[in-house]
Order: C-alpha cells, then structure tokens, then sequence
C-alpha cells in the first residue's frame, strides 16, 4: 500500500525498503539508456530516482523518456540505501505520473550559473525563486522571524497590527509615497511609532512585524523602498531595558539560522557567528574620537557616513550598540538627557558596518514633546 505523500527529507530518512511517495519538479536528467538517474527537487531538497524497466511498467518508463527540466510529477518506490546517491539514498521509481509539463529557456534553467541582470530575474519570477539562492533567502527569512516571535513571545511582548495607510508622517523627514484615499491624500506609513506607543500604553509590551515603505530615491543596497521590520515597544522601561531586548533577540535569531539554515548558508557562501551578549556600547562621541584616529572627521551633531560606518564596522567585529546620539539627529519622540539636552537617551545596533536598529527612550510629557516637535518645525495639530 502507497502511503501519504512525504517528503524528499524524509524519505531520504526512511529505513531501506521502506516504500513512498514523492512529489516534486524534476531538477535534473540523466539517460543511460535502460537506466535513467533523476534528480527530485522539493520544498525539503533533492532525492536521486532511479528509473528502469526492471522496476516500472512500460508506459511508465515511457514517460520518463519524455521528461524534461521543471517538469511537476508524482513518483511511487522503494527507498534503496546507496553511499553514491546524494544524501545517502535514493529511490527506485515503479510508478510515475506527470502532473505538468513545463518548457524552460535554457538560460533560465534554474540551476545554470548566470549572472542574469535583475530585470531578466524579475520578469521570470517565478523560474528565479527556484534558484538554490533564491530559496535559500526565503528560507532564512522564514527562520529569522520565527526566531523573532518566539523570542519576543517569551519575553511577554504580544504581536499587534497597526494601520498601513496614514494621514501624515511618523518619522520627521522620512519621504512618504501619496496615496488616492477617495477624496483626500494619505500615505503608506513608514513607522507604527505613534500607534506602538499609544498600544505600549495600555498593553505594556508589543510588538509587530510587518511591512513598512520609504520614498526614497535611491540606488544603493543599504535603501529600499519597502521591506518588513520588526518593531517593538515596552512601557516602563528605559533604554538599556530595550537593548537588553534586542540583544537577546538578535542572539536568539542566529542561533536559530545556524542551526537550521545550515545548507542555505553554504549555497549563499555565508557564514555566521553566534555573538554573545552584552554587545559593546559605544558612545557617539567615542566614535567620533575612533574616527579621527582612522583619518575619518565627522563634525559633533553630524550623522555618520558610509565611509564612517565601515570604519567603525572594521574596528569592532560583530554587533554593537552606538549610544548617546545628539538630539539633533533623532526623531522628535526620543528624550533628551536631563542632564545634556544636546545628548539623547538613544542608540543604535550596529552589525558590522550596517545599521540594523534603533530605538531610545521616549517623551512620556505632552508638554515635553508638543515642545520638541516645534522645535524640528513640526506641527503637532499634523499628529
């Protein structure tokens, strides 16, 4: 008797003899006559089929003649334990049917070493998510925020959802991209900070992942005009409270990707080192000196470059927190010091050269904040 579909992984797995069902594209072909070796690709990975007479039907084996690359079938036989198949096993086809045939530009072919431009990549989509590459930055965008959820979830934070259409800016400056809303304009929010803060109020911890968009004109892979963030908020806490957070967050996550994305990392040519925490904290004006040792001069109340990032990335391997932020650099709801209105409560994750995060403690003084969004030429009635 046939049982449930399984998957390549699994079967891979399965004591010799042991008899399964398969369904996939075909990834590769190779004819030698009276025997033909396919190569099986799933959402789990490859399984080598071994395919002939002795073991098939002849119009099934007929049809194995016919196939071609990325053609969908479904596939019935024995698991065989062999030391030359990939993954130490194969499978001996007895049945097999095509479910869809499929015709592919052999330059298109998804395991063809082309550096294809992305325009050629994005018109045919769908072929260029089955590249190992392609799949391999799913999968570990999938694990990544797994890893986030878990994370957070266990530090009693609750998932929310905030709105995507918005009546004006959230972050001070930040190109926004105008939307039809019936007869008046709104906007793609670039941030849920104002409505995060307000849920804070009430729920203490949230947290939300979702899409986020910035209008911003610019070519550069450090910039994009949509992607997903994660984006938390605690009530009652400062900012080494937040830090401490995301720092075992990002742990977690690493972890998480080494120990399951190990073949994706490979076909990436990635490697990854689980950072131990604390991170270093680094004051902005101790950057600046670092800096300046290195030839680099950025003026105080100036953001850092990209030439400035890389330096500091090259000095301190692996994640690391810049702190104490002129006020004059970050948004209108992060709280100056006390005692240095001119410094912030503030930081930001660095990871290697990138910018990963950033967060700070806020304005919890309507006074306080009503003054300081004038002070950045803000109107408060905007919010």
């Amino acid at each position: 008797m046939w049982g449930r579909r399984v998957f390549s992984s699994q079967a891979l797995k399965a004591p010799e003899g042991s008899r399964v069902k398969l369904y996939g594209w075909i990834h590769s072909i190779r004819d030698l006559g009276k025997v033909c070796f396919l190569i099986l690709r799933d959402k789990e990975g490859f399984i080598q089929l071994v395919a002939s007479p002795l073991t098939m039907k002849d119009e099934d084996f007929a049809l194995v003649k016919r196939l071609r690359r990325e053609f969908v079938v479904s596939v019935e036989g024995v698991v065989k334990r062999s030391e030359k198949a990939p993954g130490g096993a194969e499978v001996h086809a007895e049945r097999l049917e095509v479910l869809n045939e499929a015709h592919v530009p052999p330059h298109l072919e998804p395991d063809r070493r082309l550096k294809l431009d992305l325009e050629v990549r994005l018109d045919e989509r769908m072929l260029d998510l089955r590249r190992p590459e392609s799949y391999a930055v799913f999968k570990i965008c999938h694990v990544v925020l797994s890893a986030a959820r878990g994370y957070l979830e266990a530090q009693g934070f609750m998932e929310v959802h905030t709105p995507k259409l918005i009546a004006t800016a959230t972050e001070g400056g930040a190109a926004l991209f105008p939307v039809a809303y019936f007869e008046r304009e709104a906007f793609l929010a670039q941030s849920p900070q104002l409505y995060k803060e307000q849920l804070a109020a009430v729920f203490e911890r949230v947290y939300e992942i979702g899409p986020l968009f910035r209008a911003e004109e610019s070519q550069t892979n450090r910039h994009l005009a949509e992607y997903v963030g994660i984006d938390v908020e605690a009530a009652f806490a400062d900012e080494e409270d937040v830090m401490e957070v995301l720092e075992g967050m990002v742990k977690r996550v690493v972890e998480e990707v080494v120990s399951k994305c190990r073949r994706e990392l490979e076909v990436l040519g990635r490697e990854l080192e689980v950072p131990s925490t604390p991170f270093r904290r680094l004051s902005y004006d101790d950057a600046l000196g670092i800096l300046e040792r290195r030839g680099i001069k950025v003026e105080w109340g100036q953001d850092l470059t990209t030439e400035a990032e890389r330096a500091l990335g090259e000095e301190f391997r692996g994640p690391f927190f810049i702190v104490d932020w002129p006020s004059c650099l970050k948004p209108f709801y992060i709280k100056p010091k006390d005692d240095d209105p001119s410094r912030s409560y503030s930081f930001d994750l660095m990871y290697g050269w990138l910018e990963v995060a950033s967060g700070g403690r806020r304005i919890h003084k309507l006074d306080e904040l009503v003054d300081r969004m004038r002070r950045q030429g803000l109107s408060p009635e905007g919010f």
